[in-house]
């Protein structure tokens, strides 16, 4: 991927939009690209924070293991995401581990730091990077009322509509969502069992408000999801 490439992939991440041609040739010289196979680690909790990433094609899941040693999905990542921030938060080692869900999974990297002392002397982007910060903010602090005040059926139904809202594609009332995402996959990350997972969209499915394969999920009408 030459640097003409990489410029154009930043001008489609939401951070990078609009900027002035010369900011994202600059950010572009900086970034190197990398790809990840299948289930393939990016990195790991305790391991040196000193690359930023950018997802360009593929899904990764953010995971860490409860006191039981069950893997818990914190966010799932794609294309055009910025993620692996750590040390711009004031933290020297991950805190988290990475992980790839899709095969050719596909990253810009960026020294931390050198990103980091891009944005002191760009007001623009900074503005923007903690606005980033404000609504993932906000999320993860949906995502625990969620957790505390909603049942398991609720929880799904959220990734559901969550995942239609922000990744799915409409076709007439209906909302598409293609993904790569095992059953194992959605219980870790609405703290659920697969077997809970299975019975709900099972259940969605016998009253004929979704159709699910393997990697595709079709909601007949969101806006009746329940």
């Amino acid at each position: 991927m030459d640097l003409i490439d990489k410029k154009n992939y930043l001008g489609e991440v939401s951070l990078f939009e609009d900027l002035p041609e010369e900011n994202l040739r600059d950010i572009a010289k900086l970034a190197s690209v990398k790809t990840f196979k299948k289930h393939q680690v990016i990195y790991r909790v305790g391991d040196t924070a000193d690359d930023i990433y950018i997802l360009l094609n593929g899904i990764i899941k953010i995971i860490s293991k409860n006191g039981e040693g069950r893997e818990v999905i914190k966010t799932i990542i794609h294309p055009k995401s910025l993620f692996g921030i750590e040390h711009l938060s004031g933290h020297a080692t991950r805190m988290n581990t990475s992980k790839s869900i899709d095969k050719d999974v596909i990253c810009l990297s960026i020294s931390a730091e050198s990103f980091k002392d891009y944005l002191k002397h760009n007001w623009e982007l900074t503005e923007r990077f903690i606005q980033m910060l404000g609504t993932r903010l906000m999320y993860v602090e949906e995502r625990f009322e969620s957790l505390v005040f909603k049942d398991a059926r609720e929880r799904i139904i959220d990734f559901l509509k969550d995942n239609a809202k922000s990744f799915g594609r409409q076709v007439g009332l209906e909302m598409l969502i293609k993904h790569s995402l095992t059953q194992q996959d959605i219980a870790n990350y609405t703290g659920t069992s697969r077997q809970t997972v299975t019975y709900v969209l099972n259940d969605l499915k016998r009253q004929n408000q979704i159709y699910f394969k393997r990697k595709s999920i079709l909601i007949r009408d969101i806006a009746t999801l329940s």
